[in-house]
């Protein structure tokens, strides 16, 4: 829309790092690991000098043979080199395809064949313990990032190759590829430009102005997520020091909260589920952050109120953004204490004036209501070009213009969107899942998930998860449910059990095939 498109010259995320740099020479990235690529660097970096690794892998990229237009899937063990391996690949003019992960050999394997014998970027550990001998036959060649294999091309013993300059791609061409979250089947792979990866970062950007603090931005987000390079962008030229976090350890996230005092959180969803339990730390290690950031997908009332409650700022505020892999965000809801406990949690909020456009269309004729939820369109220049190899797909989720998120919901008077379900998982006469899921979250203190999939026969079927997987309190479950639609006995399980995307999504159709004829309630 309008104000995406001005001056829109593309995100140029191949020197984002030098201009980085540049603007704030003193700046630092602050890691919760070792790169694979660079282990030698330790886990406090100068931007200067991440800069300088990004463009020497971008030689050492060149030098192995990678072009500009070629395509180069990147899957390797969890790191932020996956990032910086990105960003270098964009710096020759390649375009990286980034898979999770947590993806299966098998998953990846198919994804590759899609993309028409792609370079593989990846490392020994991937190679001896997840994908199959079928990808150097399927690959125009394999390029290890850490270890050594006799069939690959091992970049750490590229040392000593000629710098080679920075391409800079056509604002619509294709720069990067990333893989949707897959909750309902194989990942699509969505193309990205610099066009509609700048177009996303414009509404993030304006919301991000207003934080004034120069305080650590910390993250946790997943490194094949089109959102973090989005959030590099803007913390990194404003000059904010960045904490990244590549796992979601509540104790490892509290020692690093406490020593770096982060200003800014941002995580998945389920991330803050998992950290609800430093609210309660005496050592308060969310004290210093004032502002909190969802990604993408709503999040239950009782995690806001838990992280809000946990800052020592008067007035600590969690931003909600809802979009989706191809659209990036497009609704934006603010949240502070002053919300009452009993506040709609499926309301997720306003779409970004000039920027994104959102309407809900009628499937049965009558207005969209919460009682006849509509189909949830977007529009957005931020939108991806196409999945790769499947443009029909692509195509029947357009109608011009607008674009069907696969969420039904609708419209407040005041403009608001409530978001009800996934269109895939809505179980016929029960009502809104989410909404149910939110009550059982805000009445039972020690959930730590509970998703409502059908079963067999087309009954709700609770699947919950407790702190430490203690029992669940059968006695507070059935005064939780009194006034809740029926369902059946919940079945507990172990979250560590439960079908996760990349974005640690519970997969839900999976969840309920897995609970076909013959499971047993917990």
């Amino acid at each position: 829309m309008l104000l995406q498109r001005v001056a829109n010259r593309g995100i140029a995320l191949g020197t984002l790092f030098d201009r980085a740099a540049a603007r704030h020479p003193g700046n630092e990235i602050i890691l919760d690991h070792d790169l694979d690529v660079a282990p030698e660097l330790g886990r406090r970096l100068p931007v200067g000098v991440v800069a300088d690794l990004v463009a020497d892998l971008a030689s050492r990229l060149s030098a192995a043979g990678v072009r500009p237009g070629d395509h180069v899937v990147v899957h390797k063990s969890n790191s932020f080199d996956i990032t910086l391996l990105a960003c270098a690949l964009i710096r020759i003019g390649a375009v990286p395809a980034l898979l999770s992960p947590m993806l299966d050999g098998a998953t990846v394997a198919e994804l590759i064949r899609r993309m028409d014998r792609p370079f593989l970027l990846t490392d020994q550990a991937k190679i001896d313990t997840a994908l199959p001998d079928t990808v150097f036959d399927t690959t125009a060649g394999v390029l290890l990032a850490a270890g050594d294999d006799p069939r690959a091309v091992a970049l750490p013993a590229m040392t000593g190759v000629a710098r080679v300059p920075a391409v800079t791609a056509p604002v619509g061409h294709p720069v990067l590829i990333t893989h949707t979250s897959g909750t309902t089947g194989l990942p699509k792979l969505a193309v990205h430009t610099g066009f509609t990866l700048q177009a996303r970062y414009r509404p993030q950007a304006s919301v991000a102005a207003l934080v004034r603090c120069r305080r650590p931005v910390a993250i946790h987000v997943s490194f094949v997520h089109s959102r973090l390079y989005t959030a590099l962008a803007i913390t990194l030229l404003r000059g904010f020091p960045l904490l990244v976090l590549a796992d979601d350890d509540p104790e490892q996230a509290a020692e690093l909260f406490l020593t770096h005092r982060p200003g800014v959180l941002e995580a998945h969803p389920n991330t803050f589920i998992r950290w609800e339990r430093l609210a309660a730390d005496p050592r308060r290690p969310l004290a210093p952050v004032r502002y909190f950031s969802s990604t993408f997908d709503a999040i239950h009332p009782r995690t806001v109120r838990r992280m809000l409650g946990a800052s020592e700022h008067r007035f600590p505020v969690f931003g909600q953004l809802y979009g989706q892999s191809e659209v990036g965000p497009v609704v934006a809801r603010a949240f502070t204490r002053h919300r009452r406990a009993d506040a709609d949690g499926r309301c997720v909020g306003m779409p970004f004036p000039g920027m994104t456009g959102l309407r809900v269309v009628s499937r049965d004729g009558r207005a969209p209501s919460v009682r006849s939820p509509g189909f949830i369109e977007v529009r957005t220049d931020g939108r991806v070009l196409t999945y790769l190899g499947e443009s029909r797909r692509y195509d029947a989720q357009r109608d011009g213009s607008w674009w069907r998120m696969g969420d039904v919901g609708y419209r407040t008077r005041w403009g608001c969107l409530h978001l009800l379900d996934r269109e895939v998982d809505e179980i016929s006469g029960f009502g809104s899942t989410l909404a149910v899921e939110d009550a059982l979250f805000s009445r039972i203190d020690d959930l730590a998930e509970v998703i409502i999939v059908p079963g067999p026969d087309g009954t709700a079927v609770p699947v919950i998860c407790t702190e430490d997987d203690r029992p669940l309190d059968r006695d507070r479950w059935r005064r939780a449910t009194a006034t809740l639609p029926p369902m059946a006995e919940p079945v507990q399980w172990k979250h560590a059990d439960l079908p996760q995307t990349a974005t640690t999504k519970i997969k839900r159709l999976e969840l309920a095939r897995l609970l076909g004829p013959g499971h047993e309630p917990g």
